[in-house]
């Protein structure tokens, strides 16, 4: 009898044996396909907001990433933006008031931020930063960071430059006041054994991005190399190039479908890539598992998704991913 009860139970369970757990597995993945739920936990409310501007195509991919997750983990997910820091503060606080279960910020601004991500903290409301402001993620009370290390990238750069034999280097900035901005650039000086200068653009004016990169371009033939700091930014930098009859090498921070195929034509260098869908997806599924397990990763340390240098030999493989978004 105690056998059979066994039997039973394991049945039950579809743990007992490595067919049960295959089996229960495939039935998960399956549940997950096709849009349906893989755990059976409550419908808890995560919201993200980011500092995000309209149309970034980076957001898009961090949002994708974290939908799918949602969806996995019977999560109702909210998403907030805006490129202000006190609107995107003032986001949060809506978040807050609304009572969700768990939020997801980024902290480009960290000062804008502290406040209103210690309010969360204090609701009893557990937050994961995401993207920027790995340095200020623990202070401010979040249970982890989850990005790449703005620094180690910028320093990753510097050692590319090197490679490829540049001397003389523009980091464009499109975002002032973005923490994560100044240490990528300040993290390629470091290792460059060129001559780096910052150039700083206004970000929401395409047409002003493209002008002062030109122009300085033409102003100074022997920068040979333009690194940009969004994946948005990198074909108009090769516009500028172009229009400035340069010859100098554009790379870039970020990855989308526009930046594979300019790796693989040719017209870009190389782009760091700081796996944006990973930062989304690991968000909402690290809140998930917080909530329902009382689980944090990173002890205490940055959760990291990059920095990973992607050439021409990369593009290809990951064309299909770039066309879908999750890279």
């Amino acid at each position: 009898m105690s056998v059979a009860l066994a039997a039973v139970l394991c049945a039950a369970l579809a743990g007992c044996s490595a067919t049960g757990g295959k089996r229960a597995e495939e039935e998960r993945t399956a549940r997950t396909a096709g849009g349906k739920a893989a755990v059976n936990t409550p419908k808890w409310t995560f919201a993200m907001v980011t500092h995000s501007g309209d149309g970034d195509t980076f957001w898009d991919i961090v949002q994708n990433g974290a939908k799918q997750a949602a969806v996995k983990d019977n999560i109702n997910f909210l998403y907030g933006h805006d490129e202000e820091a006190q609107r995107q503060s003032q986001l949060v606080q809506s978040y807050i008031d609304q009572k969700v279960d768990g939020l997801i910020v980024s902290l480009a601004k960290p000062s804008a931020m502290k406040d209103v991500v210690e309010k969360a903290e204090k609701a009893g409301i557990p937050v994961i930063t995401v993207n920027s402001g790995a340095a200020q993620s623990k202070a401010f009370g979040a249970l982890t960071h989850i990005g790449q290390d703005e620094t180690v990238a910028g320093e990753a750069v510097g050692d590319e430059l090197n490679k490829r034999g540049r001397k003389k280097a523009l980091c464009v900035l499109h975002e002032q006041g973005n923490v994560g901005h100044e240490q990528r650039c300040d993290g390629a000086k470091k290792t460059f054994k060129g001559d780096l200068q910052k150039l700083y653009v206004d970000g929401t004016n395409m047409p002003d991005v493209q002008s002062s990169i030109e122009s300085k371009l033409q102003a100074d033939p022997s920068i040979d190399a333009v690194v940009t700091l969004g994946a948005p930014f990198a074909a108009t930098a090769v516009k500028a190039r172009e229009q400035a009859a340069s010859k100098a090498e554009i790379d870039t921070f970020d990855l989308n479908a526009q930046v594979a195929t300019g790796l693989k034509n040719g017209s870009l260098g190389f782009a760091v890539d700081q796996q944006p869908y990973l930062q989304g997806y690991e968000a909402v599924d690290l809140l998930w598992l917080y909530k329902y397990n009382s689980d944090v990763l990173g002890g205490g340390k940055p959760v990291l998704t990059g920095p990973q240098v992607i050439t021409k030999k990369d593009a290809a493989a990951l064309q299909d991913f770039t066309q879908r978004g999750t890279r």
